[in-house]
Order: C-alpha cells, then sequence, then structure tokens
C-alpha cells in the first residue's frame, strides 16, 4: 500500500480533475475513494504517522520547545513519539494560542508555531464568542478545502449525478481582507479559499462554474451580491444543476431578499438592465457583460412568481431551477433551525448537509448524502490533523458545582472512541496549533472501517447560565422548537432568534428575542413564553424557578427587520455573510442594545406560577 500521506499529497497535485459539485471524473472518484477507504481502514496508523509529519515539519519552533526543549524527536519511534507527546504537551485553549497569534500578526518572523511562514491570518466569524478570533491560514488550509470537497463530491456523485458542464447557484461571499501591523492579509477562511489558486483550480479547469463571477463575489457588499447572484442564477436558470453556500444562513437569508426583490429581479432580466442598487462599479460592469435582454424567460419567471407568492413561496426553489439535483450547505448545528425555512424553499428537493469542520480545521466528511440534516454524521479524515478526544461524563446532579454539567476524562487517540460515548474534539494541525481544544462537543455514531463518524452536538461555550442552572445550545433550540410549535399552530413564523442571561438585576432571568411573521395575539405570545420556560429541563433551573432564585423567562419580540440589523453590525465588523450564524446567546453589549432598542412587545413566563 502507498502510504497514506504521499497518497494524500499527489491526490492534492491531480485535485484539477474533479469539481466540488459532484462532477467527477471516473478514475479520479474511483481513486479518492479508495485512498480513503485505506486510510480509515488504517486510521489508528495514520493518526501516528500524521502527528510524526506535523512535529517533524515543526521541530524547533517556539512553541513546542517549551514543552520539547532540545530533545532529538526526528530520531525516535512514531509510536513513542505520540505518546511523548500526549505526556509532556498540555492541552490548550484559543487564549493560549492568542499571545503567539499576534506576534505573528504584529510581524515576528521567528518560526513561532510553525517552520513554514505564515503570510495569512483566518478570522472566525465572531458570532460564537462575540469577537472575532485570529488563526494562522497556510497553503496546506487551502489544499485540504479542496480535497473534502472532492471526496465529498465522489459520494454525492454516486446518489445525485451532476450533467457535466452544469453550473452551481453559489451563495458565496467575500469579507474584508484586512492588513495587520505586520503586513499579513487577515480576512475570513472561506474568503481566503475563493481567492486562492485551489479555487481557480475547482473553477478553470474542470470547466463547471458559479454563476457569478469573482467581482460579485468579492463586491464587498452582501446586498449588492445576493442580488446578483439570484439575478444571474436567474439567467442561467436551465444549467443550475444545485443550490449551494457554506452555511444554510445563507441561502435562506438570499429566498427572504428574493421574496421582496423579485419584480425588480424580473425587470432587469426582461431589459438585459441591472438595479441602480448596484452601485459598485466592477461589480456592475461584470454583470452588464453577462445580461442581455431576455423578455420571454421575464414572463415565465414573473408567473412561477405571482403563483408562489399566493403559497407563501413554497417549492419556489424547483420551481424557478427545474433542473437543480439537491441544495447543499452546512445545516447542522446552530444552522437547525433555518431547515424549516430551507425545507419550505425546497419543498422535496434534497437538502444535503454539507462536511464538518471549523475555522480550525476541516474534521469529517458526509459519506452519506441521503440522509436528512438532522441525522448525518461526518466521518473523521485522519491525515487532515492529529485528532483527540476528551470522554465527557454527565455529572449526576450536583447542585454546588460551577462546571458544565460534566466530569473530564483524559484525552484518547481516535481508534479509542466508543460508540455512543460524547466527546470533546482535541486538535493538532499542520498549521501550528498543538493539542487546541475545539470546544465542540460530538457524539461517536458508529465506524467507516477504523474512523469514527461523528455527530456533533453543541458547542461547549455557549451557556445559559444565571447560578446553577447549566442549558446548552442544544436546550436553547429544543425549548424554542417547543416554543416555535405553538406559534405556528396560529400562522405565526420564527424568522430567528437569540438569548441572554441577565444577571444585572436580581433575581436572574433568560431573555429570549424571537422576530416573527405573521399576526399572532398576544396570548398566544404569552403561552410561547411559558412552553419555552418549562422547557429547559436542566435540574439546576428547574429547582431554581421553584425557588425564585432564577426568575420568569422573559420573551422579546422585536421589529421586522432587527436580525438584519444584527447581521449587518457583524458584517461591519468584517464577517463574511457566508460564514455569519446568529449568536445563540449572547453577552455582547452593542447586540443587546439593538435587540433592546429594537423590543416591542415583552412576556414573561407563568409556567412556575
Amino acid at each position: 500500500m502507498e502510504a497514506p500521506l504521499l497518497l494524500l499529497q499527489r491526490l492534492m497535485e491531480a485535485a484539477q480533475v474533479v469539481t466540488s459539485n459532484g462532477n467527477a471524473d471516473g478514475n479520479y472518484q474511483y481513486e479518492i475513494i479508495s485512498w480513503f477507504d485505506s486510510v480509515s481502514k488504517n486510521a489508528a496508523m495514520v493518526q501516528t504517522e500524521t502527528l510524526g509529519q506535523i512535529l517533524h515539519l515543526n521541530y524547533g519552533v517556539e512553541y513546542l520547545k517549551k514543552w520539547f526543549g532540545d530533545m532529538k524527536i526526528q530520531d525516535m519511534d512514531a509510536c513513542a513519539l505520540e505518546s511523548l507527546y500526549a505526556s509532556l504537551v498540555p492541552l490548550a485553549s484559543h487564549a493560549d494560542f492568542e499571545p503567539f497569534i499576534q506576534r505573528i500578526a504584529d510581524g515576528d518572523t521567528a518560526p513561532i508555531l510553525t517552520q513554514q511562514p505564515i503570510t495569512t491570518l483566518s478570522l472566525s466569524s465572531g458570532t460564537t464568542e462575540g469577537r472575532q478570533k485570529l488563526l494562522p491560514f497556510t497553503r496546506h488550509s487551502s489544499q485540504t478545502t479542496l480535497h473534502i470537497y472532492r471526496l465529498a463530491a465522489a459520494y454525492r456523485s454516486r446518489v445525485y449525478p451532476i450533467r457535466e458542464g452544469g453550473r452551481i447557484l453559489e451563495f458565496i461571499y467575500s469579507s474584508k481582507q484586512l492588513k495587520t501591523k505586520g503586513g499579513l492579509t487577515a480576512g475570513t477562511a472561506t474568503t481566503h479559499y475563493y481567492a486562492s489558486e485551489e479555487y481557480n483550480i475547482k473553477q478553470e479547469k474542470t470547466k463547471s462554474f458559479t454563476c457569478s463571477p469573482q467581482e460579485v463575489i468579492f463586491g464587498g457588499d452582501y446586498k449588492q451580491s445576493t442580488y446578483c447572484h439570484l439575478l444571474l442564477g436567474l439567467l442561467f436558470w436551465d444549467e443550475v444543476e444545485l443550490i449551494a453556500s457554506t452555511f444554510a444562513y445563507s441561502i435562506v437569508q438570499a429566498f427572504a431578499t428574493f421574496e421582496e426583490q423579485w419584480e425588480e429581479i424580473c425587470s432587469d432580466i426582461k431589459d438585459g438592465t441591472l438595479s441602480s442598487r448596484i452601485t459598485l462599479p466592477r461589480m456592475r460592469k461584470a454583470v452588464l457583460d453577462i445580461i442581455s435582454p431576455s423578455p420571454c424567460l421575464a414572463s415565465q419567471i414573473e408567473a412561477i412568481c405571482r403563483d408562489s407568492k399566493a403559497s407563501n413561496w413554497y417549492g419556489i426553489v424547483p420551481r424557478l431551477w427545474p433542473n437543480a439535483k439537491y441544495v447543499y450547505s452546512i445545516m447542522t448545528g446552530s444552522m437547525q433551525p433555518y431547515l424549516k425555512k430551507l425545507r419550505h424553499y425546497a419543498a422535496s428537493l434534497p437538502l444535503v448537509s454539507a462536511d464538518y469542520g471549523s475555522t480550525e480545521g476541516w474534521i469529517g466528511v458526509n459519506l452519506d448524502p441521503c440522509l436528512p440534516p438532522e441525522d448525518v454524521n461526518f466521518a473523521v479524515i485522519p491525515t487532515f490533523s492529529y485528532f483527540e478526544f476528551i470522554p465527557l461524563n454527565k455529572k449526576k446532579q450536583d447542585l454546588t458545582s460551577g462546571t458544565v454539567g460534566y466530569i473530564e476524562d483524559e484525552p484518547v487517540p481516535l481508534s479509542q472512541v466508543k460508540i455512543g460515548q460524547e466527546y470533546e474534539l482535541v486538535l493538532t494541525t499542520f498549521t501550528g496549533l498543538y493539542r487546541y481544544r475545539l470546544g465542540d462537543v460530538v457524539e461517536v455514531a458508529g465506524f467507516h472501517n477504523g474512523t469514527p463518524k461523528l455527530n456533533f452536538i453543541f458547542r461547549r461555550e455557549l451557556i445559559l447560565t444565571v447560578n446553577i442552572d447549566k442549558n446548552t445550545e442544544n436546550d436553547l433550540q429544543l425549548a424554542v422548537e417547543r416554543g416555535s410549535e405553538v406559534l405556528n399552530k396560529y400562522g405565526g413564523e420564527l424568522v430567528d432568534f437569540t438569548s441572554h442571561a441577565e444577571v444585572m438585576h436580581q433575581p436572574g432571568h433568560y431573555m429570549i428575542y424571537w422576530e416573527i411573521k405573521g399576526e399572532v395575539e398576544e396570548r398566544v405570545l404569552g403561552e410561547c413564553c411559558g412552553v419555552m420556560d418549562a422547557s429547559f429541563v436542566d435540574h439546576g433551573y428547574v429547582v431554581s424557578r421553584r425557588t425564585n432564585s432564577i426568575g420568569p423567562l422573559e420573551l422579546c419580540i422585536v421589529e421586522t427587520g432587527t436580525f438584519n440589523k444584527v447581521l449587518d453590525y457583524f458584517i461591519g465588523n468584517g464577517a463574511a455573510l457566508g460564514q455569519f450564524k446568529t449568536p445563540r446567546c449572547t453577552n455582547n453589549h452593542i447586540l443587546l442594545r439593538i435587540l433592546n432598542l429594537c423590543t416591542i412587545k415583552r412576556f414573561h413566563s407563568t409556567a412556575y406560577n
């Protein structure tokens, strides 16, 4: 068998023969699936080899010297090195790496985290912890992105084959690219990928293109880009094979925009013009170079839209793009609340969940594209990083504890995980992160050969807590789902939501902010509020509510467009729409100011009266 890491490099170099939309060359398809079968069968050995390669490539960097000193690790047995690494190098969080990354950003060119020069830094979306994190981005980051797209595409094409030469309606957006004090480029990881050679390979060598030119993707104004994505997607309506975006949120956002702007878009298609709302010169010129008058197409689209508007836009996606095979994006975790609306737009068109990754690195691939997003799991790719798993065991009820409801055991390697057990993921990457606690809680659902298949559960940081109560993002989403079921029963629709643990006044209490669509009576909203309050079943919360050491849950109804203001706030601070996730729990004072200024109704739960 060819060495897995050498074969991976060869596959990366040959990547131009397959595109991320599933339109893959048959030989490459067979080769990449065979490669993954090989590395997954030998996952334990491949992981040991991967760690050895990372440590050998970065031997002598400042961070590792803190722990290894002058040890000659190049001569060590790979298994012994793996054991030594776990015993010497401590688990770390982003806060531990932040001073080192900041020095790199400020222009320090010494080998601090990697021996390879770092010239680019990724910005996380900033919606999880309220501020953006800087993380190293290297050529390896782009290569693994390209490679996982191709691996996933090979599996998707078995189920949903795509016509050669078909187009993708991709709602993708760049963020602002900044220069750090040391002259490094900083931007979102997706922005770096769209600007990379690997993205150009996908676009040019395969002759399979997104509907929008680079001037639209890199326009810098997401509202203008969205309009152009929709316009061009409709001009190429019969060539579109799939609809895609990084996150489900972006697709829902795009079609909410379409509901408002479809008549203007049809006018542009009819006359071959471009709305005056597109003011960016390069974007405007690029789109005008593509469009031409199409009155017949405009009439067809108008008829579909008038009919669809009467049915609240149900099934608009397959009606406008009848050759589309599926909708593709990340649909797990914080994206699950958007699935209902996405299914409404897509009707019977399959929703396929994209793969599992983070700004820090890619983790797993979706091998079962037929599974609904709620049931999807991800097979870990053992060559991308070195993975460890911290076993998490739920605590017995201990109301005096300040931890997050888990007892942590010592981390175990990939080969020792158990089905049904929950873990926190730990990454060691080629980009200079060592035993980095990702904060993601996953459950092992099974195995693909010897590599685990993971269900994403939630992020540990997103916790609603006032005192002894500990509610996760997942707990919040379940409570909101139950409340929104009542809302739906009376003709309302939940557009978006977030929450806050208010502790400035005693007793502290949970505040949940809803933006809704449709007219519902106040008694219904009061019922929604009580249902959510009763849906938090954490023992600490229930006991605290019964004793009134936590006050009644407060439901705040915000005016229409509030969450667009939230989006604009994050975009204005460097986030990209394609990477945006509404924060589900926030202490950000600016965000709370926006929410409270836009609140038009307040309800307090009577669930514990």
